[in-house]
């Protein structure tokens, strides 16, 4: 292709369609892009390298992960920290190639004599990302599908992994996926392969469920202020459960306060968390309101994860990055995990003077999470009690990114004009188009419930297959409608899940995929349902009959 890049993995992508100019609308400059790309064909010349092989081990896996999670959107801007990746994917795969292993059987054979781990060099050779892009349209959604979903499950392998959790099917098929993506393919022999992204990534969710509740403890029903207290404090964003604890740790008798952002909001829910008194509250709301939020507060920000937006220079001395996420010039916490910098700087610049209230977009003044799976199941009776007398009609699973691109603002009126005998069930960064209203109870539940964050879909799918139980149906026979946000890989992820799952009607918005070519939109149409959004009123009318 003659475009200085090609990307189009995000929601926001230039005109629906792509970005192909020197820089792409998340910021990403086209030699980023280009480095990333480089990446993933690195990563599928080690999964060659491994095509075989019993147990690659602890250390392929955690390459490939951190190297699909590098590749997401708003994660990393700095070429060098890449490049370096890149360099580590190639030693991984000499490495590999080198040692004597015990193959296991698959489809090719060492040759005679061989004592690595592949039968020739050619097959292990980094892979052209590039050919990707210029495939026939059908193939290439479809091996666009596979990697983007693989790229969103390597985020939630990597937090498990962060908390001691891994899953050996798990961490076989990122090389099974990326191998695929290299392979010639037709429409037939690759479908499967997309639902069976969606079939791993629900045992990745239930692995960094088990992993998030047996380390910080069952998620509880909290009210979570929005007021920043006078003095020195720090603001976490990003989805790493680890990095905050290993803050709150380090900030303890310091005399700064910690507060959260974005999708670090459901940290307030875990007990082992909610313990350390300094964790405070929660600042802003969704990612993209950064650059704005961030202007002027006078404290250091540290983000743990995507999503990320080129910092401005306002506050750019602030910005403090950890794992995978990185932008040049900005200050890198390593592995070693000394935060120190970032506790000196909240000190240095003190906060504010006086106590702050602030609200969220529809001018509320506190939220509330900690409504996971663990706290509905634990009131199921009282629940399908509910829904037996009428006093729940139906429920609304309300979910998703939030982004920039106009026309998100539905969402806040969607909820809005859903009827009072309604719940909506809510989860991921999407939830502050509407976290702050108020919309009442039904019998003791809030009609807001905020189940967590966007790995927590897992949470939300164990309560729809428990309701569909308990109701003797299936969970498409639920009074139950998915109305979908998406911007990046993780939403690719769940959406395949939900498809595995063979879950219909899902409504997704606010514009649909550019990698899903007509074809497959349409496969998609006709055998799930699947449909955009329209306006709250005409969707709300569809999907309550």
């Amino acid at each position: 292709m003659d475009q200085k890049m090609f990307c189009y993995q995000c929601e926001q992508t230039a005109g629906c369609a792509g970005c192909t100019g020197s820089t792409g609308v998340c910021g990403k400059t086209a030699e980023t892009a280009r480095l990333q790309d480089q990446l993933v064909g690195a990563m599928i010349g080690l999964a060659r390298a491994a095509e075989g092989v019993e147990c690659p081990g602890d250390r392929v896996y955690r390459t490939v992960i951190e190297g699909l999670f590098t590749t997401l959107t708003n994660v990393s801007f700095d070429d060098d920290a890449i490049r370096a990746q890149i360099e580590k994917t190639h030693r991984e795969k000499e490495r590999l190639l080198a040692a004597p292993v015990k193959k296991s059987a698959g489809p090719r054979e060492k040759a005679a004599g061989e004592s690595g781990a592949a039968a020739s060099v050619q097959d292990t050779d980094d892979y052209n990302l590039g050919l990707l892009w210029d495939m026939d349209p059908d193939i290439r959604s479809l091996k666009s599908l596979i990697l983007f979903g693989l790229k969103g499950m390597a985020a939630y392998a990597y937090h498990a992994l962060m908390l001691g959790a891994s899953d050996e099917t798990v961490n076989q098929f990122f090389l099974t996926g990326l191998r695929e993506i290299a392979k010639d393919g037709t429409v037939e022999s690759l479908l499967p392969t997309v639902l069976k992204v969606g079939e791993v990534n629900l045992t990745c969710m239930a692995m960094l469920d088990a992993a998030n509740t047996g380390t910080y403890g069952t998620p509880i029903p909290v009210s979570v202020p929005l007021v920043v207290e006078r003095g020195p404090f720090i603001v976490v964003t990003g989805h790493d459960l680890k990095d905050l604890e290993l803050l709150l740790k380090q900030t303890e008798g310091k005399g700064v306060n910690i507060y959260t952002h974005g999708e670090m909001l459901p940290v307030h829910a875990y007990p082992e968390l909610r313990k350390y008194p300094q964790l405070k509250g929660n600042f802003g709301t969704a990612w993209q309101n950064q650059q704005k939020e961030f202007a002027d507060i006078p404290a250091p920000i540290l983000f743990t994860t995507n999503c990320l937006m080129p910092p401005k220079k306002s506050y750019a001395d602030r910005v403090f990055t950890t794992e995978v996420v990185a932008y040049p010039g900005m200050v890198h916490i390593d592995d070693e995990k000394d935060f120190t910098p970032v506790i000196e700087k909240a000190l240095e610049l003190g906060g504010y003077q006086e106590d702050r209230q602030f609200t969220g977009i529809n001018g509320g003044t506190q939220v509330m999470t900690g409504f996971g799976h663990g706290t509905i199941l634990s009131m199921a009776d009282q629940v399908i009690d509910a829904v037996k007398s009428g006093a729940i009609r139906h429920f609304f699973l309300v979910a998703g990114c939030d982004g920039a691109k106009p026309g998100r603002n539905y969402y806040t009126d969607f909820v809005k004009q859903t009827p009072a005998d309604s719940l909506v069930l809510t989860l991921a960064c999407g939830k502050f188009r509407f976290n702050d209203l108020d919309l009442g109870n039904i019998g003791g539940l809030p009609r807001i419930m905020d189940m967590g964050q966007c790995n927590d879909a897992y949470g939300a799918i164990k309560v729809a297959m428990a309701l569909a139980e308990a109701f003797g149906c299936g969970v498409n026979e639920l009074p139950l409608s998915f109305v979908l946000s998406w911007y990046e890989q993780k939403a690719v992820c769940i959406l395949l899940t939900l498809l595995h799952l063979g879950i219909r009607n899902i409504r997704l918005g606010p514009s649909l995929p550019a990698f899903l070519s007509p074809n497959i939109l349409n496969f998609l149409v006709e055998n799930y349902g699947i449909g955009p959004v329209t306006t709250p009123e005409e969707d709300l009318k569809a999907l309550l009959g």
